[in-house]
């Protein structure tokens, strides 16, 4: 299993990683080459860009903070895949500056969104920077999670001002300038040209279950694991997801 899959890591990655995965399996299957190119806007240390890298993909990260390039490299050359894998500072609304249009088989846009001024031009660019029949792997925090994360907290009236907010935030001290629906991230997807191939609820109970019972509890993370597995794909589930994953996939 991957480095990014670290047991409290996990609960961030598992589900995404297990999709973005059988999303690479069927893109070999369907190419004439082993190795597909992908591209990680956003990928900072490379939580998913070091782990496509162990499976042979040569893979491009895109982040705007030179530190965490620095620890991309350092990261890749620990793990052996320094040669598959090139970190480029920029950003997404600034994409086509420094990686080309139309060439990656698979494009990551995780944690992006929430922090761009325009999340279509930038789901947007990722669509461009695909061949035809690629896939762009999107993820971005929910709305519904923080509302309810705020609520359990006892915090009543940011939890209304997060579920009232346009951006989905709950007041000046939030640190995540905008939140989505899974509805609102279907339609940027499908809004740029891809057909929506999944959409999966993430962190749905982890990030309110105690640590303490998580780390102290025999097997508990793994049921844990498990249990988030279960209702990723369950629409009931995804209003109350920290976070939100769509895959998106271009049709030839």
């Amino acid at each position: 299993m991957s480095d990014q899959l670290r047991p409290r890591a996990s609960l961030r990655t598992a589900v995404v990683w297990e999709v973005l995965k059988d999303a690479l399996d069927r893109q070999v299957k369907a190419a004439p080459r082993d190795a597909l190119d992908v591209l990680d806007t956003g990928g900072g240390t490379g939580n998913f860009a070091v782990p496509a890298a162990r499976l042979g993909h040569h893979v491009t990260v895109v982040d705007p903070s030179p530190n965490a390039l620095f620890a991309l490299e350092r990261r890749a050359a620990e793990a052996g895949v320094a040669d598959r894998v090139r970190g480029v500072q920029g950003d997404i609304l600034g994409l086509f500056d420094v990686v080309e249009r139309g060439g990656f088989d698979a494009v990551l846009c995780h944690g992006v969104l929430e922090y761009v001024d325009d999340p279509a031009e930038g789901v947007r660019n990722a669509v461009a920077a695909l061949r035809p029949s690629g896939a762009l792997s999107l993820l971005a925090a929910g709305l519904g999670g923080a509302v309810l994360a705020r609520a359990l907290a006892g915090h009543f009236t940011e939890a209304r001002q997060a579920l009232t907010d346009p951006a989905g935030r709950w007041g000046e001290g939030d640190p995540v300038p905008r939140r989505f629906t899974a509805e609102q991230l279907a339609e940027l997807v499908s809004g740029a040209g891809l057909e929506v191939g999944a959409v999966h609820g993430v962190r749905v109970f982890a990030d309110l279950v105690p640590g303490v019972l998580v780390d102290t509890e025999p097997g508990a993370m793994d049921a844990l694991l498990k249990l988030e597995a279960a209702v990723a794909e369950l629409p009931a589930f995804h209003s109350v997801a920290t976070q939100l994953h769509v895959l998106g996939e271009k049709r030839p």
